[in-house]
């Protein structure tokens, strides 16, 4: 292609080629792809309208127009991945030679040459560059996951994680716990540290990847503005939609009474936790009120109670040891953490009062023998449905006034809690309930999880078999009202003593690279420690054979 001369009259606003101004041709496309920088963000605007001095009627001008905002304003950060560099220029490319084709070629030549342009060959290879550029957007357009084949380079699934937030905005958030053990191919699988110390519960990932956008949500910006959510409810924070989901999620599982109760929606059940004691504790009492609960008890309530030196209440260690005359508090999980066994209360004095952690009382973990119907019990998404980063909990409360001073606290701390998260959480459990009641061939989400906690307890328990290393408590199957079926507990963690010489057993699993918590933390003896059992299936994997080889 010959370069051609530009005619007198230049349409205004058209800035020739990318370096001076004059018709592109066959090589400038080439020099151009190689000075070309798509990060200027330059655009076309096709905008139709009469040039009456040209005499020539609908005459296309073609404007291109730099959309990079002024050097005082900084550039938008990119969003996801930007289109790959080389078919971006080549699309900008082919569109301007278009754009110039159609503006100039008919006051280069007369209409009878203008017209023989137009051969089949010519209107071929037209429409060849049109789809091309036109594929190759759309590409771009449909998510990552179209252009791997080509860019083998690109993150795949598990390194980065993509919401959808609105139509064509993407939040990109990076997997660093899977990134971080995964990172070093070269490095040896037994040379990684395993870190199973925190209850994260990312083993549910596989599931929601799976439901797709069933559990996406769209908010916008003028949306969820208000502290306020339901002024007529005595939680005025909390949102009808979340309320409602979890009424019906307890009534699917069958494993607590709503009925007649006060529904307080927190920060994650820790912030209930706070709230409870605030509640419970005598505002007028002149020695704070004694927090108690049955060893091995969970790691966090003896920090929690005690964290801020309430006047109000303080920690009094194992419930089995309490003999303090008066009111106390007593927590009871169950099932527990870290041990997995179904508890009861063992204080039994008259002026106690209860709180039941219910967060592992779920189908996937223990069977569900009847549905829980006690004076305060606490739940989170965090073990429900493995959402841990929605921090979202609540509590079923009976008493009003209780409810009431809960809902002050959480007032008091944080001003109610996220609407946002409440309504990502109330589309999560809605799916969670349709996928029981749909009986769909993939199965419900219970089934899942369930499926998968036995698997793991399987390998875990084939792992440890060899006697005198490791043992582990037996508990004895129950009845399950949602399964229909007898089975034994398969709690989210494992509680594992090192037997023989053994008796630091978190030391003995750090030399080995595997982080646990001591059952020093839970008010037992340092031969115990707690093992995530919820991490991801690649992360799991390695820790299983990290302990048979321990063993061998």
């Amino acid at each position: 292609m010959a370069a051609t001369n530009l005619p007198n009259s230049v349409p205004n606003g058209w800035p020739g080629r990318l370096d001076d101004p004059s018709v592109l041709t066959g090589s400038d496309i080439l020099n151009g792809l190689k000075r070309f920088n798509p990060l200027n963000g330059f655009k076309y605007q096709l905008d139709p309208f009469l040039l009456p001095d040209s005499g020539v009627s609908g005459r296309v001008r073609a404007k291109l127009q730099n959309s990079r905002p002024e050097s005082s304003k900084p550039s938008p950060a990119p969003v996801n991945y930007p289109f790959p560099f080389f078919f971006q220029l080549l699309t900008e490319a082919v569109h301007r030679t278009i754009i110039n084709f159609f503006v100039f070629a008919p006051s280069f030549f007369d209409m009878a040459s203008f017209s023989s342009i137009f051969a089949v060959r010519n209107l071929l290879v037209l429409s060849v560059a049109l789809n091309a550029t036109l594929l190759l957007r759309l590409l771009h357009e449909g998510g990552n996951g179209a252009l791997a084949g080509f860019f083998p380079d690109m993150p795949k699934n598990g390194a980065e994680q993509e919401a959808h937030l609105s139509q064509g905005t993407r939040l990109s958030i990076t997997d660093f716990s899977a990134s971080s053990f995964f990172a070093s191919t070269a490095e040896k699988s037994e040379e990684r540290v395993i870190n199973l110390d925190h209850g994260d519960p990312t083993m549910y990932e596989t599931f929601w990847r799976r439901m797709g956008d069933r559990t996406t949500i769209v908010i916008s910006g003028w949306q969820t503005m208000s502290y306020f959510s339901d002024i007529g409810n005595l939680c005025w924070f909390l949102e009808p939609e979340f309320a409602q989901q979890i009424i019906r999620l307890h009534k699917v599982v069958g494993n607590a009474v709503t009925e007649n109760r006060h529904i307080v929606v927190g920060t994650g059940s820790s912030q209930l936790f706070q709230a409870a004691l605030y509640a419970l504790s005598p505002m007028d009492a002149t020695d704070p009120i004694s927090v108690v609960s049955a060893a091995p008890y969970y790691s966090s309530y003896p920090l929690i109670t005690d964290c801020l030196k309430s006047g109000l209440h303080k920690w009094a260690g194992d419930a089995r040891c309490f003999n303090k005359s008066g009111p106390y508090i007593e927590l009871i999980t169950s099932p527990n953490n870290p041990d997995g066994f179904v508890r009861h209360s063992v204080v039994n004095q008259s002026e106690g009062m209860l709180v039941h952690d219910l967060a592992y009382y779920w189908p996937q973990y223990t069977p569900i023998t009847s549905p829980a119907d006690y004076e305060l019990m606490l739940f989170t998404v965090s073990k429900c449905t493995g959402h841990a980063g929605t921090r979202i909990g609540w509590a079923l409360v009976k008493d009003e006034q209780v409810a009431r001073k809960m809902v002050k606290f959480i007032e008091l701390s944080t001003i109610g809690v996220s609407k946002d998260s409440q309504l990502r959480a109330a589309q999560v459990l809605k799916v969670a309930s349709d996928s029981c009641e749909s009986h769909e061939e993939s199965g419900s989400f219970f089934d899942y999880s369930y499926q998968l906690m036995a698997k793991r307890w399987k390998q875990l328990t084939e792992a440890v078999q060899q006697p005198g290393l490791f043992s582990m408590p037996d508990i004895p199957p129950q009845f399950c009202s949602f399964y229909k079926k007898i089975f034994k507990p398969q709690p989210a963690f494992a509680w594992v003593k090192c037997e023989g010489e053994i008796h630091d057993c978190e030391g003995f699993f750090r030399e080995n690279k595997i982080l646990v918590r001591s059952g020093k933390h839970f008010g037992d003896s340092p031969k115990l420690v707690r093992i995530n059992m919820l991490d991801r299936e690649q992360i799991f994997e390695a820790f299983v054979r990290r302990i048979q080889m321990i063993q061998m």
